[in-house]
């Protein structure tokens, strides 16, 4: 019988060992990112629409601009919280393309000024109108998810001559917690 001890050697990672395991790790998380690229943003001003909508399939609304360009929608309400948007030129080029469906684009949004087009436009078609006749409001509600985080609903009042007058967010109920439970 023999009796055969095994040594684990100790591992000491050198200075430089760490300094190219931290690269690797970076490379790996860059092309892991890579792959997770939004819609909106794989595509490049000049590009030709054919190869938008070879990717993400006819638009489901489209609209014209008064540049003459046309601005073609993917959205995915009424459960999701996004809406490609991409601007087109006469020629059939992408001027820019983005995700209308977030804050900034929102707050772009000018009281006493748009109108009803001009928020289908700029967003698409509402997830949800109501009309609230003691305030004389009809109300466009659009989906949206505030910094990839907090589930919203953002909510445009116009009122009976169709003019912007007030915008409002909230939170989502379709994602709050069931709190029913509690009591």
């Amino acid at each position: 019988m023999s009796n055969r001890h095994h040594h684990a050697a100790a591992s000491v990672e050198t200075p430089a060992g760490a300094s190219l395991r931290r690269a690797a790790l970076a490379c790996l998380s860059a092309l892991v990112l890579g792959g997770c690229l939004q819609p909106w943003q794989q595509y490049s001003q000049g590009a030709d629409v054919s190869t938008v909508v070879a990717r993400l399939g006819p638009p489901r609304e489209t609209y014209d601009l008064p540049d003459g360009g046309k601005r073609l929608m993917w959205p995915t309400q009424p459960m999701g919280e996004t809406t490609t948007a991409a601007d087109i030129d006469a020629a059939g080029k992408i001027v820019n393309m983005r995700q209308v469906l977030q804050p900034n684009e929102f707050y772009r949004a000018e009281i006493g000024k748009w109108t009803r087009s001009d928020v289908l436009v700029n967003f698409g078609r509402p997830v949800e109108t109501s009309y609230f006749p003691m305030m004389r409001r009809e109300v466009w509600t659009y989906r949206y998810l505030e910094d990839n985080v907090w589930y919203m609903l953002y909510s445009f009042y116009f009122d009976d001559q169709g003019i912007l007058r007030l915008t409002q967010k909230t939170p989502d109920p379709l994602h709050e917690p069931d709190r029913r439970s509690l009591f």
